[in-house]
């Protein structure tokens, strides 16, 4: 298990396949809140998405480093608050 306090503000989020996947806004609870200029295209254009703070695998030379591939991670991308889901 990482220590999630070594997890900075506008780290970079990078999938095992060393893609980036988003920028780190900051952390709530077990989950990472990415900024909006990485929240995606269209509809979820300028929304906040979130990634699980299970996905990731270490926190190594200031990149935030996902256990998945970057088309993977990005299909557990959470939008918005969970109190509205």
């Amino acid at each position: 298990m990482f220590d999630a306090s070594k997890i900075q503000e506008h780290a970079e989020i990078v999938g095992a396949d060393g893609v980036h996947v988003g920028t780190v806004d900051r952390v709530e609870g077990d989950r990472i809140k990415l900024t909006k200029a990485d929240s995606g295209m269209g509809s979820h254009n300028g929304h906040h998405h979130y990634m699980p703070l299970s996905l990731v695998a270490e926190v190594q030379d200031g990149k935030v480093w996902l256990s998945a591939n970057s088309d993977v991670a990005v299909t557990f991308e959470q939008e918005g608050d969970r109190s509205a889901m």
